[in-house]
């Protein structure tokens, strides 16, 4: 196990509690609403959480749907993952979306709706080719691998 990744956190709600790993091993903090709302069928809205952080350099938060909530409501994330850069210090919001085509959803202020990994990330050095070396895959683009929608 490596050691913890220290990240800076700051309550912009004094009321909600801090994201944290809701059972041991868990890969993600748990984000909280700061708001009520309501998501129609087919709604988006950016849910704030209440929180802003300071990543150290070279890591990177993913902001990732809940299975649960996206099984029992339908709500998934629109940009999945949501990504928060190392230099970004404002609050954390969610991009929610109601895909249930009948049915709206109401997200209670303090409610969990997201999962925040932090991840350690390298930095590309891009190095410009007039033609990329050979693979086993080539230029084989979706479905390439074996799996063919429809079948």
């Amino acid at each position: 196990m490596t050691a913890p990744i220290e990240v800076l956190v700051t309550r912009i709600d004094s009321d909600l509690p801090l994201p944290a790993y809701e059972h041991p091993g868990d890969a993600g903090l748990d984000l909280r609403s700061r708001v009520d709302v309501v998501l129609e069928p087919g709604m988006r809205a950016l849910v704030p959480t209440g929180v802003a952080i300071a990543l150290p350099p070279g890591h990177v938060a993913l902001v990732c749907a809940r299975s649960g909530l996206a099984l029992r409501n339908g709500i998934g994330l629109v940009n999945a993952p949501g990504v928060i850069d190392a230099g970004y210090r404002g609050e954390i919001g969610v991009i929610l979306i109601n895909h249930d085509h009948a049915t709206a959803v109401t997200i209670s202020r303090g409610d969990r709706i997201a999962q925040l990994l932090i991840q350690q990330v390298g930095v590309a050095r891009l190095i410009e080719v007039t033609e990329l070396p050979g693979s086993h895959r080539g230029e084989g683009g979706f479905g390439s691998t074996g799996g063919h929608a429809g079948r």
